[in-house]
């Protein structure tokens, strides 16, 4: 699963270009994150663009999104990546540096669910994916 979780530094402007603007994801921080699931495991990545956090599972795939609720400090969106799968994430803002995330839906045919909690914790370093 570790090798889901990429975000990239680079390339996931393309994507991200076609987002739908989604009001919380403006707060946050681009940077270095860590995201410690519910069950206490940790991942640290590198988030250039915010709004990729709605589809984390996903990584940089081409999906289509649709908001479904949009307010300053909280989301959701439903998404659909063509061949990979659908999820549906809800995000609520703390600050430009700590979110929750709750998401769900189909990964390559398997279902997922997931929470997370997201700590900003400074640059990315590196130019590329980050894992």
């Amino acid at each position: 699963m570790m090798g889901l979780l990429f975000v990239a530094v680079v390339g996931g402007a393309a994507s991200a270009a076609q987002a739908p603007r989604v009001a919380a994801l403006d707060a946050l921080q681009p940077g270095r994150w860590v995201l410690k699931e519910k069950d206490g495991t940790s991942r640290s990545l590198c988030i250039a663009d915010p709004r990729n956090v709605m589809q984390i599972q996903h990584g940089t795939a081409q999906c289509s999104r649709f908001v479904i609720a949009n307010d300053p400090r909280s989301a959701t969106v439903h998404y659909t990546c063509p061949g990979a799968g659908h999820g549906r994430s809800m995000i609520h803002v703390e600050g430009r540096t700590q979110f929750s995330l709750r998401t769900q839906g189909i990964l390559e045919g398997a279902p997922f669910e997931t929470e997370y909690e997201g700590h900003h914790v400074g640059f990315c370093h590196q130019t590329g994916a980050v894992r």
